[in-house]
């Protein structure tokens, strides 16, 4: 097993030094879903949520997130982001709402942290504008589907999950 880049010599936490790697296109892409009542599904498909277009400030939010992820992950390095979208999928049938991230940069350093921040904040966005209506919205399946550059290669989710 590799021992832990995080941690120093005296058993600290630390900020990795990434000042010797190599500047390569990075690109990573989280996925999650958020759980909600069939009259939420609906309320947000017909426009009706008093506090707006839930997916649009979802969308604002979510690349927001991604943005300022070295903000509130505490050993994040602080990276410029050369693009970000999001992608959301209205699953009427099951009441959920799936969230794509990707997130794009040239750096020596990756953005998954970023994607799968900005996948966190977008469906926090969207929990948020609909609570009046429906607290028992759950937010899961938050994780990697695809990171590609840097050193350690290219990383794709295998558990069945499609990216697109």
């Amino acid at each position: 097993m590799e021992s832990l880049t995080h941690i120093n010599e005296e058993g600290y936490a630390k900020m990795v030094d990434v000042s010797e790697k190599e500047e390569t296109i990075r690109e990573a892409i989280a996925k999650g879903s958020i759980y909600m009542n069939r009259n939420t599904i609906m309320a947000i498909v017909e426009g009706k949520i008093k506090k707006g277009d839930v997916l649009s400030v979802a969308q604002i939010g979510g690349i927001m997130g991604a943005k300022s992820t070295s903000d509130i992950i505490p050993m994040c390095h602080n990276i410029n982001i050369y693009g970000a979208d999001l992608d959301f999928h209205v699953d009427e049938n099951n009441s959920k709402i799936d969230i794509i991230a990707t997130v794009r940069t040239v750096g020596v350093t990756g953005v998954e942290m970023e994607a799968l921040t900005s996948v966190s904040i977008a469906a926090l966005t969207i929990y948020d504008m609909c609570k009046a209506i429906d607290k028992e919205m759950v937010i899961s399946d938050i994780h990697l589907v695809k990171k590609t550059g840097g050193r350690s290669g290219d990383f794709y989710f295998n558990k069945g999950i499609i990216c697109s």
